[in-house]
């Protein structure tokens, strides 16, 4: 009898260690039985996912074949890949920063007392132009202790006069100078790329001067890198022009006689944190070790602690079905905590239909609050660092932005990128890119180009002030399907139904439920809606009871076959051609072209560019664009 060591976890050590060869072998079975030839590092290959900025997702992580890896630090020590602080965010959590937005201060002062009293811990105000006027400031901080909640300010052209303003109500109400925690927001690079317009550099230095010497609680700098990832650019840009930006604003306050370190602390940065918890997770860290890197080659790397404020992506809010914003902002959240983020902003599910109510801004602060309480998410210390995965997607993020970085200060540094044209048309190729992707429902919306919801009442919010235009576009990950909808909302609105499309299954539920889902789907998403053959339940589809389902569906001259590629060869050009007999102009196939020998005039199948397909046949419909 064999008796086990006393250890009780010991039984892998009865076998034999596994190989990355061995495995590799497996993978290449599994692909021949889905008609795919691979072998070694192609079958490997076949598994993995291009990202952007030339990175790839492989399938497997282990150990680098030399051991070798980044040595990632200690929390609170350069290069401070594992955070900023040596507790993390273990004592309280992260901050939970609520954007608030309006024009109203006394309105506004109401949502900013609500939501300090449920859960909040510090505010993010925009002031000025897209925001409350600066005069009203005071009103809106009404009953605010701001000795006990940080505020940030966003003021864009107006940052000094709103820097001043803020600074002036804490001593009108007796806060002590030393008390004070805010983020004054002056960033004029910034409001350069959403504007287009030159701000002078002078003010934001007075400030950074004012707050070094009088304030050690306050940041008067703000490194955006909103404007270039709502401009489409990739994660490395997003990184790279950040780092352009806080270079500059280190510049200049060290040439306006702030010493190196001092500048770095008047430095706070901010960056998007979407529903790809892994590239999240990794841009974070792989900020705070470039810009430690920075703050080496300044001289001063003991000051390099990237002071972080992650906001959920605008630009993957949907407008249709935004309940599911929800669940995108729960794990952009979640990966924002993970990724060591010292403040969070979760934005409101509605936040793009409008000003967000009190609903939604309750949502939004208690996704943190259950993320903190309920799942423990800020316990420990970078959860993820240690995953061969995201360590290695780390580094790799890390070079990929440090090149960007490289390019932008040999054109001159960011605000001549800026001037000269080259972040936009950089930014613009990668959106190009991605916007393909999302044509052909590579890239999936949930609720827009997958599963959509014809039948949904819209929700509508209060207009929001306008936000800065004039400089980087600002793109949505819906902007195309939002277009298609909008034409078939203006069709219902005035002909009282929406675009229909007849779908003809062929054969039993079998055969054709899969295309018919997919293609119901596709043209649901250009707001088409799919009306189909009650009577396809049998085995063979009698053409006179297709023509006869056809005429009676109310389709508007369209019309899509859905099954097997076995039944397009017995039924196909039969149905197709009593549909057409029927008044049909157009008919589909739902699949691959050369699937079937029918007598069908389009295909449409995974990977066409649905937006594309849908716009033409709303033209062929009639459908006003």
């Amino acid at each position: 009898m064999t008796v086990l060591p006393d250890d009780g976890l010991s039984l892998a050590a009865e076998f034999p260690d596994a190989t990355h060869e061995q495995w590799q072998r497996l993978v290449e079975g599994v692909l021949r039985k889905s008609g795919k030839e691979a072998s070694g590092e192609a079958a490997e290959e076949a598994l993995s996912t291009p990202l952007e900025d030339g990175l790839t997702t492989r399938p497997l992580y282990t150990a680098p074949p030399d051991g070798a890896a980044p040595d990632t630090g200690f929390p609170g020590f350069a290069p401070f890949v594992r955070g900023g602080r040596p507790e993390g965010t273990t004592a309280n959590g992260w901050d939970v920063r609520q954007r608030l937005a309006g024009t109203d201060p006394a309105r506004l002062n109401e949502a900013v007392l609500a939501d300090l009293e449920n859960g909040v811990t510090s505010l993010w105000l925009t002031v000025g132009r897209s925001g409350i006027p600066v005069d009203g400031l005071a009103r809106a901080l009404d009953g605010v202790y701001l000795d006990l909640a940080p505020v940030s300010l966003d003021a864009g052209a107006e940052y000094a006069e709103a820097a001043r303003a803020f600074l002036t109500v804490c001593a009108e109400r007796g806060t002590r100078p030393t008390a004070v925690r805010a983020s004054l927001g002056a960033d004029p690079l910034g409001h350069e790329a959403r504007t287009g317009e030159a701000l002078d550099m002078a003010d934001a230095v007075s400030l950074a001067q004012e707050a070094a010497h009088g304030y050690p609680g306050v940041r008067a700098l703000t490194v955006d890198a909103l404007p270039y990832h709502e401009a489409g650019g990739s994660a490395a840009e997003e990184l790279g022009l950040s780092l352009a930006t806080g270079v500059a604003y280190l510049r200049a306050l060290t040439e306006g006689g702030l010493g190196t370190a001092a500048a770095l602390g008047q430095l706070e940065f901010r960056y998007a944190a979407t529903a790809d918890q892994f590239l999240t997770i990794a841009k974070l860290r792989a900020a705070r070790r470039l810009w430690a890197r920075v703050a080496e080659a300044s001289g001063a790397p003991e000051a390099g602690a990237q002071l972080q404020h992650a906001v959920t992506s605008p630009v993957m809010m949907t407008r249709r079905d935004p309940w599911v914003n929800m669940l995108r902002t729960t794990v952009a959240c979640m990966a924002a905590g993970v990724g060591g983020a010292d403040s969070v902003t979760v934005l409101p599910f509605d936040n793009e239909l409008g000003l967000p109510d009190a609903f939604a801004r309750r949502i939004a602060r208690n996704t943190s609050t259950i993320l903190l309480e309920e799942s423990h998410l800020a316990r420990v210390i970078d959860p993820a660092g240690g995953s061969y995965y995201v360590e290695r997607l780390t580094d790799e993020l890390a070079h990929a932005a440090w090149a960007f970085f490289q390019t932008v200060e040999k054109a001159g540094g960011l605000a001549a990128a800026l001037r000269s044209g080259l972040v936009a048309e950089r930014l613009a190729a990668t959106w190009a890119v991605r916007s393909k992707k999302l044509a052909k429902r590579r890239e999936p919306i949930t609720g827009v180009s997958e599963f959509p919801l014809l039948s949904e009442k819209p929700v509508v919010r209060e207009s929001a002030p306008p936000a800065p235009t004039g400089g980087l576009p600002r793109v949505r990950r819906d902007e195309a399907y939002e277009a298609l909808r909008a034409r078939s909302d203006a069709h219902l609105a005035a002909t009282g139904a929406r675009p229909r499309i007849f779908l003809a299954a062929l054969g039993p539920a079998a055969a054709h439920t899969a295309r018919a889902t997919f293609a119901s789907n596709l043209f649901q998403a250009g707001g088409i809606e799919p009306v189909q053959d009650p009577m396809a339940t049998g085995a063979t589809t009698d053409p006179a009871t297709a023509a006869e389902a056809y005429a009676a569906s109310g389709a508007d001259g369209m019309a899509v076959l859905c099954s097997s590629d076995a039944l397009y060869e017995e039924q196909a050009e039969a149905v197709a051609g009593a549909l057409r007999a029927a008044g049909a102009t157009t008919v589909f196939l739902a699949g691959k072209p050369g699937t079937a020998e029918a007598s069908v005039d389009e295909y449409v199948f995974a990977g066409c560019d649905a937006v594309a397909v849908l716009s033409s046949v709303l033209d062929r419909m009639g459908v006003p664009s």
